[in-house]
């Protein structure tokens, strides 16, 4: 119940893995690092899996599926990439009781395996564009985990196309961020920043990196997903070339890009209180439920009636639970249902059951409304779309609200050592600069904003003074 929750006023971080494990979506699993992902942490990622699955499709790319054992040697051929996720590989040494010939690595990511094959299927270019996405697993040997957020052990998507030319490349690149970003706004109710990535902070291997970053409630940033231009890179490492339609000879052009269960702690720390976790109505496994207030002389009559509208929201195509438990009290059940963040509540009692009606509660304000039992369904829809937009404007007003123009160095390092913040800033575009700020204050350039691209740089660098050649957007981050 409510009071297993610490208060955010008093510990985030503790709040944080309270909603987690109390709102049963992810246990501690025996190997450190990892986590069990449990049946309502699930249903939220195969509702993220759904949508963002059938966006893929709908911009021609395919699944497949590749190997988690990669040879050693493959890493090793990509200088950049293996130096970028060395000190992070998990390596097998022993199989099958016999030392192997050769190591293999527990993929931190797929880029190698997939372009050993890519070499295999591409010739011409009648063969590309090849758009192919993998749901899968991956292993990154953290330091300091956090559930969801941060795991030994992580799922995810993994995008990886080949293209004839640069400029198809460059463009795929930027689609799939657009389709990370209209998913993550419109089914998760989070607004999002896009940008590119620093050369300092762009993915090992990539010649650019866009991301889309996202305001929790603590003021921090956080990465919701990436989409990297390769260039040239794996395919001149792995030799994958192709004939042109002039008869010549080139390597071949790629994207990587990715998503993971770290959307679900995206979506806990943006939208959940102190009463639990708070689901956006597009991603919740259950939409409403229905609980019935009884007493012991009255129990078959109250709960045969909220059975009833429980099957008619059914049949109206709503994910309904109806909580027949007579086990415990309507308060402890209303307590329980707030926890996991099931949207609508619906309460019916003999009172209602004399009236005809039911009680509507919504989640994210806790708003009580009195419906006619006939119009339940069509309300029902009508708040799920409200709170929907309601979650979304809410955590927009936050970043609004916490997102500072400074031209001080000083005002930023006192904004970063108390409540933090997003910071547009000028920067001079020096990766001194940049580390110099990471070192003094952990906040680090979450990316250079498409909005603020066209807006003249008229500001000295918010570090060293010179000239700004980059509007930059600062935050702490996880």
């Amino acid at each position: 119940m409510a009071e297993k929750i610490t208060p955010r006023s008093t510990d985030y971080s503790q709040w944080y893995i309270d909603i987690v494990t109390n709102a049963k979506l992810a246990d501690y699993s025996p190997v450190k690092g990892c986590m069990v992902i449990r049946p309502r942490g699930y249903a939220l990622w195969e509702n993220i899996q759904k949508v963002m699955d059938a966006k893929f499709k709908a911009t021609g790319h395919s699944n497949a599926y590749f190997p988690l054992l990669i040879p050693e040697s493959f890493l090793k051929k990509e200088a950049e990439h293996v130096e970028g996720f060395s000190p992070e590989l998990a390596v097998v040494t022993i199989a099958g009781g016999e030392k192997l010939e050769e190591p293999l690595v527990i993929r931190p990511t797929s880029e190698t395996i997939i372009w050993s094959m890519y070499k295999k299927w591409i010739q011409s270019y009648r063969d590309l564009p090849l758009l192919i996405n993998q749901w899968a697993n991956v292993v990154r040997w953290e330091k300091r985990t956090r559930l969801f957020l941060r795991t030994t052990e992580f799922l995810w998507q993994e995008g990886h196309t080949a293209h004839a030319t640069s400029a198809e490349a460059h463009e795929e690149t930027l689609k799939m961020l657009q389709v990370y970003k209209s998913f993550v706004e419109e089914y998760m109710a989070i607004p999002i920043l896009d940008g590119e990535k620093t050369a300092s902070e762009k993915f090992a291997g990539a010649v650019t990196t866009y991301s889309i970053e996202a305001m929790m409630q603590d003021r921090k940033a956080l990465q919701a997903g990436t989409s990297h231009d390769l260039g040239q890179n794996f395919a001149k490492a792995f030799d994958v070339t192709f004939q042109t339609k002039e008869g010549t000879l080139d390597h071949v052009w790629a994207t990587s890009w990715g998503t993971s269960t770290r959307l679900i702690g995206a979506l806990i720390m943006t939208h959940s209180d102190d009463k639990g976790l708070v689901v956006p109505p597009k991603l919740a496994p259950t939409e409403a439920v229905v609980i019935p207030i009884f007493r012991k002389d009255n129990v078959a009559e109250v709960s045969a009636y909220a059975k009833a509208i429980g099957d008619e929201l059914r049949a109206a195509g709503l994910k309904v639970e109806t909580d027949l438990d007579e086990t415990a009290s309507s308060g402890w059940k209303f307590a329980e249902w707030e926890m996991v963040g099931v949207p609508v509540r619906i309460e019916a009692g003999p009172k209602d059951m004399e009236k005809n009606q039911a009680v509507l509660v919504r989640r994210d304000t806790g708003e009580k409304l009195f419906v006619a039992r006939e119009e339940i369904p069509a309300k029902v829809k009508e708040l799920l779309e409200a709170i929907q937009k309601n979650l979304f404007e809410r955590a927009l007003k936050n970043r609004q609200d916490n997102t500072f123009q400074l031209d001080s160095w000083a005002d930023f390092v006192k904004l970063m050592e108390g409540d933090g913040g997003f910071v547009e800033a000028a920067w001079c575009g020096s990766a001194q600069c940049e580390a110099e700020v990471k070192e003094a204050t952990k906040a680090t350039i979450r990316n250079l904003p498409f909005a603020l691209k066209d807006k003249p740089v008229n500001k000295p660098c918010l570090k060293c003074g010179a000239p700004g050649q980059h509007w930059a957007v600062w935050a702490k981050s996880y």
